[in-house]
């Protein structure tokens, strides 16, 4: 078994290893890395923004000891972005300083290495160690994109019609996240394997809370999370995810509160960390804030 491949064995040791790095995985989270580390597919994340997705690229770069290259999808993304693309002002250069030497350049030179702009898709096929590519929020990008990204897949090699095929150097591990606001081709799917990232219960973001500010109070922390969670039920244009749960926390330690049974004024101005459209503030009144802290004290 290659070194590579024995990085971590089995889903207790990569639940370990995750927290090792700062990220709290449940059973199911754990089980599909190790498949996706023995099977070397594509893993398709999919979850609501702010559950963890990207996080879960960043922390499996971390626990492999290695390179983490993300390419960021939107509407439009084309080759140039994506791919590669020429040097085209580094080109004109050479040309006029070939010309005003004497020299000739011929289009063999003009399309080499040298001028040749490696972008994401590209650069994680020709690392000399097998980097993850996150390809993150892939259904904002076109179908058009999306099926140009499944023959990349397929055979980890990428044509440049000036230099030819360029086969993959070693072979990354490819994480593809969706918010869900398009559907993705079965075609796609078929060739990831899945998982459903959820927003975490009460328990796994405590522990997160608890792991990454580890000198907030007990009670404050059980009580925040209280209160995060029984937000999310309420109808939200921007549900606060993870990042916003940590966000409030630091918020609330940096006023010097052990508890959320303080000072109402104080913790509604610190709600900017959780609500983030005007909708959403305005739903939060002095009455309905009471009742829902009422609930998480």
């Amino acid at each position: 078994m290659s070194s590579e491949t024995a990085v971590v064995q089995g889903t207790q040791q990569w639940q370990q290893a995750l927290a090792q790095h700062g990220y709290i995985a449940e059973r199911g989270l754990a089980a599909t890395l190790n498949i996706y580390q023995q099977l070397r597919r594509p893993l398709l994340l999919e979850g609501d923004a702010g559950v963890g997705k990207t996080q879960i690229a960043q922390t499996l770069a971390d626990v492999l000891n290695t390179k983490l290259i993300r390419l960021q999808c939107y509407e439009g993304l084309d080759v140039n972005t994506a791919v590669y693309e020429w040097n085209y002002q580094q080109q004109l250069l050479s040309i006029q300083a070939a010309q005003s030497s004497g020299r000739e350049l011929d289009e063999h030179s003009m399309f080499s290495d040298r001028f040749l702009l490696q972008r994401p898709l590209l650069q994680a096929i020709r690392q000399p160690q097998s980097p993850v590519l996150l390809i993150d929020e892939i259904d904002r990008s076109d179908q058009e994109f999306e099926a140009f990204l499944l023959e990349m897949l397929a055979d980890f090699q990428i044509t440049i019609p000036e230099l030819g095929t360029l086969p993959a150097i070693s072979k990354p591990y490819v994480i593809l996240t969706s918010n869900g606001s398009r559907e993705i081709s079965d075609a796609l799917r078929r060739r990831c394997l899945y998982y459903y990232v959820d927003y975490p219960a009460f328990d796994k973001e405590l522990r997160i809370v608890q792991s990454q500010l580890p000198d907030i109070s007990a009670q404050l922390a059980r009580q925040l999370v209280a209160f995060v969670q029984d937000l999310r039920n309420a109808v939200l244009r921007k549900t606060p995810g993870i990042a916003e749960t940590l966000d409030w926390a630091s918020a609330l330690m940096g006023q010097g509160l052990s508890s959320l049974d303080t000072d109402m004024e104080l913790l509604s101005d610190t709600l900017i960390c959780l609500l983030k459209t005007r909708e959403d503030r305005d739903l939060m009144s002095e009455p309905e804030l009471q009742r829902r802290l009422a609930k998480a004290l």
